[in-house]
């Protein structure tokens, strides 16, 4: 079993959430099947309530996840001195319980890869170049599938919402310039977890956040840990399914959409006795595309909710704030005011 040392405070992992606490798993989670001909639909309408929905359906061999996530497993299984030489994060590359650079940690160890040809990241290649090409090979591989099931989802997306081209979306992902991320968590058990709960306390593997970029599809073994937060403010729980995909609208899909869809905040907690693996893939556009709503979206008369701004200046904001904040509402318009 992993072990990570213990946190100097522990008062940063145990929090009081700001949405209701509850223990309740979400059952009527939406369900789309690629297959369906439906499925554009089905997407717009989860994208509207929830910002939220599972995959299946979807094509990706069960054998091409299962090879990632025996290939990170060996990675997080080699002793920590190993995994320290892939870090500290810049922000790519291996991080233990600090998640970002102002003071938000986690129960929770990962790795991120950049992949964006553009950006070059030593620490990244150190962790390939240290662990064999099973891992790279199969990142790769996994990118690539989640790189095209994204692009598909994107457009029966746009198709739904009845906007054209079709591609209006997906060429943000496909752009060569796209800047995608893919980031690999593990969560090792937490023993203190029940008696955190008895104190009325969540032990958080990953703090409340909503995803910057434009789409995100997270798969992951099945350790339970994922929370949404519905709405009405009320944590839930998501079943884990380690065969299907889960997508979350990002906060660029929100201004693009001009706030049709809501980027949802989600959360992982920490589990007792069980490690959780997860693996997601960030969609995002190239640094320099401006974030604005899409003109065929707009109704007549209809005003941006927001300020026009580029990815990179949304990013760079990103990287200045912390998990919970709600990085938006700088780039909000104030009417009335």
């Amino acid at each position: 079993m992993v072990v990570l040392s213990k946190p100097t405070l522990n008062n940063f992992l145990l929090v009081k959430s700001s949405c209701k606490p509850t223990t309740t798993m979400l059952n009527g989670i939406p369900v789309v099947d690629l297959a369906d001909p439906d499925a554009k639909t089905l997407i717009v309408n989860a994208c509207k309530e929830f910002g939220f929905f599972k995959v299946i359906n979807h094509g990706v061999p069960l054998e091409l996840m299962s090879n990632l996530e025996n290939e990170s497993l060996r990675f997080f299984k080699k002793p920590q001195s190993e995994k320290d030489r892939a870090g500290p994060p810049d922000p790519f590359g291996y991080g233990s319980k600090r998640i970002g650079s102002n003071g938000d940690v986690g129960w929770v160890e990962y790795i991120l890869l950049n992949t964006n040809p553009d950006v070059v990241s030593n620490k990244s290649l150190s962790i390939f170049r240290e662990n064999r090409q099973n891992l790279r090979s199969a990142v790769e591989d996994y990118i690539d599938a989640m790189k095209k099931m994204c692009c598909l989802v994107l457009e029966l997306m746009s198709e739904g919402l009845g906007i054209e081209p079709k591609n209006v979306l997906s060429r943000l992902l496909k752009d060569e310039k796209s800047d995608s991320c893919f980031r690999i968590n593990h969560y090792p058990p937490y023993p203190e977890v029940q008696q955190a709960a008895l104190n009325g306390r969540n032990v958080v593997g990953f703090g409340e956040h909503t995803d910057p970029q434009v789409i995100s599809v997270l798969r992951s073994n099945s350790t339970s840990g994922l929370q949404i937060c519905l709405t009405d403010g009320t944590w839930v729980s998501v079943p884990p399914d380690h065969t299907s995909f889960f997508i979350n609208v990002g906060d660029t899909l929100q201004v693009l959409t001009n706030g049709r869809f809501k980027s949802v905040k989600h959360r992982v907690l920490a589990d007792t006795t069980k490690s959780r693996l997860s693996m997601i893939y960030f969609g995002g556009p190239p640094l320099s595309e401006k974030i604005v709503p899409l003109p065929s979206i707009m109704l007549k008369k209809e005003e941006s909710l927001y300020k026009e701004f580029t990815w990179y200046e949304y990013k760079k904001a990103m990287y200045n704030s912390r998990l919970a904040d709600y990085r938006l509402g700088p780039f909000e318009k104030s009417y009335g005011k």
